[in-house]
């Protein structure tokens, strides 16, 4: 039996409006993949939303954050499959809180064979304090210069002990209202999602640049 032209006709109309959806709608559906890809291997941003980066982040600021900043990972996971640079102290990384699983931002003070101690809040690596008068609230990374905010205080104080290979030791710079590697400890270099490069957008300015 064959088959009536109308449904025939029906049916290649079909197939043709599906081929043109497919064409004009591949190029969209291709430009978000590789959106999201970016975002997950290379680029992203970060909403601040608490004030333990106080003063040099305030809640409500967005971050932007580079994510291959130590190593060019597989696309939706934390497997490195290019290795770059590790961490320096200084930095301010984002990662996963390791007590519940919240991404939070901190800055690196201390790395792998440093032993750190934390004073009233300040920082001590290999017996030598990072901030020294006339200035004991500001802290010295090599040439970067870290202002402090210790007007809760300076939060619990830490032991000298030293940074297991292969991890590094996080704080945040309002060190009374931080919770961070004094709490739960050091923080393996494989679970950082990525560096926080700058400030772009601040709520009480609006669009700025601030480099951390």
């Amino acid at each position: 039996m064959t088959q009536e032209p109308s449904t025939t006709h029906h049916r290649t109309t079909g197939l043709v409006r599906t081929a043109r959806v497919l064409r004009e709608w591949l190029p969209v559906l291709l430009f978000v993949a590789l959106v999201l890809t970016a975002r997950s291997s290379l680029a992203d941003h970060y909403h601040v939303p608490s004030g333990s980066m106080e003063p040099n982040l305030v809640p409500g600021d967005h971050v932007v954050v580079d994510k291959a900043a130590y190593g060019l990972r597989m696309p939706f996971t934390l497997r490195v499959l290019v290795p770059r640079n590790t961490p320096e102290r200084g930095e301010v990384v984002i990662f996963d809180s390791p007590e519940n699983g919240e991404r939070l931002i901190k800055r690196v003070v201390a790395v792998g064979g440093d032993v750190v101690a934390v004073r009233r809040g300040r920082v001590l690596i290999d017996g030598q304090p990072l901030a020294t008068p006339p200035a004991p609230g500001t802290e010295w990374f090599d040439d970067r210069a870290v202002a402090l905010n210790l007007a809760n205080g300076g939060g619990p104080e830490l032991p000298p002990i030293r940074v297991p290979e292969g991890q590094v030791l996080v704080l945040g710079d309002h060190r009374g209202n931080s919770r961070d590697g004094r709490y739960f400890g050091f923080i393996p270099v494989a679970a950082i999602y990525g560096r926080a490069e700058g400030v772009f957008w601040r709520s009480s300015e609006g669009p700025t640049w601030r480099p951390l």
